[in-house]
């Protein structure tokens, strides 16, 4: 009787071992589109389009001792960056360090937020003559203030927006990205075929990134970004492994990036007004900036 149990119980053991083995395997879509076009459209319209809300819309509607529409698109841009990025870090091939993706995460959004106070600031500023190209104490508005301490308040405040709030913006932001691309690496063919929709977006993810970096003022760390995923892509070959789609999408994306930022630089160079803005070795104007010096002093 007792073998005949051990029998029976092994056969019950083995029959639940072939039921666990016949169930297929839950695959994912090799390519996000669902989460890099919701990346992408939010990114245009909350990030690229919070400024043109603030000077489209009628200022009766949002007077300037209250939030404005780009500080709603601010804020709605400081919940579901994080969000759509956590999401990613979920759907790699391989395992990233969830703690250091956390981290990021909280610091992005410390930065975002201290952003969005700087920001907010500078675009009443802007509706009342403040002029991007020029510096603080060289502003019309600003330079012959009183008491002259008033300044140096405008001047920590410029640091605020432009400086602390963009390096914990974006430094954390690149990190993440650089820490998902460190997961999507393959040896399946199948897996590395960008679709016709991912060449689709790959346009309006690159000229997103180049308003990025140009606007943000983040050419090095963006570079840095680009040169570590250049040389994680060297070494991962030598071990037989290559970027499958979302890898490629975000490395092609990157490149085409370099590329426009280069072209924009070109533009530019010669430009005296801009030069004196932004000195030093690394010239990278501010599209805005370019705005106000010379699209709307021509209107």
């Amino acid at each position: 009787m007792q073998n005949v149990r051990k029998r029976r119980g092994n056969d019950s053991h083995s029959t639940a071992g072939v039921c666990k083995e016949n169930v297929p395997e839950r695959k994912r879509p090799p390519f996000h589109f669902d989460l890099w076009f919701c990346l992408t459209l939010q990114n245009w319209i909350l990030d690229f389009g919070r400024p043109i809300a603030m000077i489209v819309l009628p200022l009766e509607w949002f007077p300037l001792n209250k939030p404005s529409a780009g500080d709603y698109f601010h804020m709605a841009y400081n919940v579901i960056t994080p969000f759509l990025m956590l999401k990613l870090t979920e759907r790699t091939s391989r395992p990233v360090p969830r703690t250091a993706v956390h981290l990021c995460i909280v610091t992005f959004v410390m930065g975002a937020s201290i952003h969005l106070v700087g920001d907010s600031i500078n675009h009443r500023l802007i509706l009342s003559g403040y002029q991007l190209h020029l510096s603080v104490r060289e502003n019309p508005i600003i330079k012959d203030l009183k008491p002259a301490s008033l300044i140096d308040s405008f001047e920590l405040l410029y640091y605020y927006d432009e400086h602390l709030g963009h390096l914990m913006w974006y430094i954390p932001f690149f990190i993440i990205l650089l820490i998902y691309f460190s997961g999507c690496f393959s040896n399946s063919e199948d897996q590395k075929k960008i679709p016709v929709s991912g060449w689709l977006l790959l346009g309006p993810s690159s000229l997103y990134y180049w308003y990025l970096v140009t606007e943000g003022q983040i050419t090095p760390l963006f570079l840095l970004t680009f040169l570590a995923m250049s040389a994680m892509m060297i070494f991962q070959r030598r071990k037989g492994l290559g970027p499958d789609s979302n890898g490629s999408f975000l490395f092609y994306s990157f490149s085409i990036t370099v590329l426009l930022v280069s072209l924009w630089v070109a533009y530019l160079w010669n430009d005296p007004v801009l030069r004196n803005k932004y000195p030093g070795l690394l010239y990278v104007p501010e599209p805005w900036s370019y705005y106000t010096l010379h699209i709307r002093k021509s209107h």
